[in-house]
């Protein structure tokens, strides 16, 4: 296949919209520089031109030149098919894990990194079903919610990085987890009705795990100690905690013990309000039965 050929099919920049990389991710921007320059070095080490290259693994040569210089996120595809063509024996295509992580949010990133070493996880979401319990097809539905609203690959890059938080369920030794969800959230049926019942059977399958308790807030109690916000705790086998709720200190992660103790309180009160998890599945399976 000849250069001149193939240029009319291969992908440009307005073909892979959402592939950048943020300026301000540290960690991010060292893994694609490394990335790019392995790429290179490789490509360089064949006698391959650049414009050669982008022809075999079917990108432009302009794109070939920004993965390569870092200022591109390479598509797993890319890698693999870039370790096929330069003969890398697997170690290109080894990189795939870590790229993926750039693409998602550093603040997803660095939530899912403190998730996976907790050994104790206290969640309580006002306003949806706390993430780490959505259903890719449940979180498509509330993302495109958003206003101004998310583009598809950014849409994307949000659900890749839920799943992948889901992990904590399958850590081992297994953390304890503990939900708060309120009722209305588990009535509204983003994305369409249909995907409402398969979260509410998601929800109810996550219940069995022997290390989750799932509680509901009925619409009809009274009294509500979460009504200044939702709140995460977090808590290490080291003994130290971190918390987070937009009543205290903004919203902004806290390890200091005063506060700590104003979220495990409020965390312990909205847990005494709410159904027992008994309850609370017998509610699901109620609201499934409505559907």
């Amino acid at each position: 296949m000849s250069v001149d050929g193939a240029v009319a099919r291969l992908k440009s920049e307005a073909d892979e919209p959402g592939w950048e990389v943020d300026p301000d991710d540290e960690w991010g921007v060292a893994v694609i520089a490394t990335v790019g320059r392995q790429l290179k070095l490789r490509r360089e080490a064949v006698g391959m031109r650049a414009a050669e290259f982008g022809v075999a693994v079917g990108y432009g040569e302009d794109l070939v030149y920004k993965i390569e210089g870092g200022k591109r996120i390479p598509r797993p595809e890319y890698l693999d098919r870039a370790d096929e063509v330069l003969g890398a024996g697997g170690l290109l295509a080894a990189m795939k894990e870590d790229v993926a992580k750039v693409r998602y949010p550093r603040k997803v990133r660095e939530l899912a990194q403190a998730e996976a070493k907790a050994t104790e996880l206290q969640l309580y979401d006002p306003l949806n079903i706390h993430g780490l319990l959505q259903t890719p097809e449940y979180a498509r539905g509330l993302l495109l919610m958003r206003r101004p609203a998310y583009t598809e690959d950014e849409v994307e890059r949000f659900i890749a990085a839920r799943v992948a938080r889901k992990a904590v369920f399958e850590r081992d030794p297994m953390p304890e987890l503990s939900f708060v969800m309120e009722e209305w959230t588990l009535r509204r049926p983003l994305g369409g009705r249909a995907a409402l019942a398969r979260e509410l059977e998601h929800l109810l399958a996550t219940a069995q795990l022997r290390n989750v308790e799932l509680q509901v807030m009925p619409m009809d109690r009274e009294e509500h100690a979460g009504l200044a916000g939702g709140i995460e705790v977090l808590k290490f086998e080291d003994g130290s905690a971190v918390g987070r709720s937009v009543a205290v200190a903004g919203g902004r992660p806290v390890s200091d013990p005063k506060q700590l103790r104003i979220l495990e309180l409020r965390y312990g009160i909205i847990r005494a309000q709410a159904l027992t998890p008994r309850e609370s599945m017998a509610f699901i399976e109620r609201l499934l039965g409505e559907r």
